[in-house]
């Protein structure tokens, strides 16, 4: 079985069709989906479609790139939301969270700093419960990694869609990170990500499709829409670079991802 860490099945694109989506994933042996959030208003949205969906998990957090229209106020709220959903077993992280410096116009000056300013309070709450974090990593390695050395008592979690050097690699994953594998490694010259899917021990890496964005090689061409059901196939090729079988590829990042967020029920 496959567990698919990140996807925004909320997202407008799945308007038309999101359960057969879902049901989809669910034939082609994906038993998880988790689905987090980007901002407070779709909190509600992420946690009753997760109870919708078979194998369905969900996060809570701030992303970087909606920092800009949020309001000092949705720190508290997200801290509430986070403690009313810890009964909750479909309640798995807090994210997705982390900074973006890849768009110019938040990557400095004051939107940078609300970017860090939020950032640094979702890794407080992520500690004061226990939970790992579900980190965006775009062009921010380095400064994600000094608030986490800052943080101590964060747990861990997942570094999504991870694109930085080996030494960050190691860096991360010395912190109780998995790093997170999609359809930007089946593409051949994406060098760097598929050594990462070769050098990390296979207990360090977890599958993930950012659904419907980042969509595998196959699919590439303007606007086609990546889903949880290609998962198995981006399975294929992890297998094929590190010479190993698909079956031990689905084992080793099922339990990677069950490790990383071990309030998981699959």
């Amino acid at each position: 079985m496959f567990i698919d860490t990140h996807c925004h099945l909320d997202a407008s694109e799945f308007d038309s069709d999101r359960m057969q989506v879902a049901e989809a994933a669910w034939s082609a042996n994906v038993r998880g989906i988790v689905i987090p959030a980007v901002e407070v208003a779709n909190f509600a949205t992420v946690r009753n479609l997760a109870a919708q969906v078979k194998g369905g998990a969900y996060a809570l957090g701030i992303h970087p790139l909606y920092v800009s229209r949020a309001q000092d106020a949705d720190l508290d709220t997200l801290r509430q939301a986070v403690s009313e959903a810890m009964g909750d077993p479909r309640f798995v992280a807090i994210g997705e969270i982390g900074l973006d410096f890849f768009v110019p116009e938040i990557a400095s000056g004051e939107p940078r700093k609300r970017q860090e300013y939020f950032y640094d309070a979702q890794l407080a709450i992520a500690a004061e419960f226990d939970l790992p974090v579900l980190l965006h990593v775009r062009r921010s390695q380095d400064i994600l990694l000094k608030y986490l050395r800052r943080r101590t008592s964060v747990r861990g979690g997942i570094a999504h869609a991870f694109n930085g050097s080996a030494q960050q690699a190691h860096a991360f994953v010395e912190r109780g990170f998995a790093l997170g594998l999609g359809g930007a490694m089946t593409y051949p010259r994406a060098l760097q990500i598929r050594r990462h899917a070769v050098d990390i021990d296979l207990d360090h890496l977890v599958l993930e499709t950012d659904a419907p964005d980042i969509p595998p090689a196959w699919l590439y061409a303007p606007h086609r829409r990546n889903s949880s059901d290609q998962l198995p196939r981006i399975a294929q090729v992890l297998a094929q670079l590190r010479g190993q079988s698909v079956h031990d590829v689905a084992v080793g990042t099922t339990a990677a991802a069950r490790r990383v967020l071990p309030r998981l029920a699959i």
